[in-house]
């Protein structure tokens, strides 16, 4: 069941939800798979995501093949409730040295601008890098909350709502707390 911990108003009408609750079953028009660069959606969110959506989602990655980290590329979602699944490539964190922080801006950023690209209105997407990629998760929440605010701000997007979503209560309260600075 998804339950909403959190809710701001950001600029230009664009309404921003924590969510503690299942990144699959979201009814969003996209949700956002945290990848690996060659599409393999064997474990974390990209093994829910493709276990629960059904093969079509790693068939149509296949298709694309690879992503560059801190970028992302769309499929169809399957049985999924949302319509596409777009694959943001985060980085694996190593010691915060190796531009992480940029990279997951940049993977946070290439999604939502796939997402308006394609006209669609509302995403929902987790703490990219957060899980197996070992990327701290207050830090995570911070850049993504920022990059989306950035977002945002920027205007002339189709995006109404951007929607935060995870599952675990730690991951969810990291959110929450970063989200004390928009408010």
């Amino acid at each position: 069941m998804q339950r909403i911990v959190k809710e701001l108003s950001l600029a230009n009408g664009v309404n921003l939800q924590i969510v503690h609750g299942d990144l699959t079953a979201e009814e969003t028009d996209a949700i956002v798979n945290a990848a690996n660069e060659r599409l393999q959606h064997g474990g974390g969110v990209a093994g829910a995501i493709s276990r629960k959506g059904g093969v079509s989602i790693q068939e149509e990655s296949d298709r694309i093949g690879f992503v560059h980290t801190g970028e992302a590329a769309a499929t169809g979602a399957g049985t999924l409730p949302a319509s596409f699944v777009i694959h943001a490539v985060g980085p694996v964190w190593k010691d915060g040295s190796e531009n992480e922080d940029a990279l997951l801006e940049g993977a946070v950023r290439s999604a939502l601008n796939l997402a308006a690209k394609m006209q669609l209105e509302s995403i929902a997407l987790p703490a990219i890098s957060s899980g197996i990629f070992g990327f701290p998760k207050d830090r995570c929440a911070g850049i993504i909350l920022r990059t989306i605010a950035a977002f945002a701000a920027a205007g002339e997007s189709s995006l109404r709502l951007v929607r935060c979503t995870n599952i675990d209560e730690e991951t969810v309260s990291a959110f929450k707390q970063a989200a004390i600075a928009f408010e």
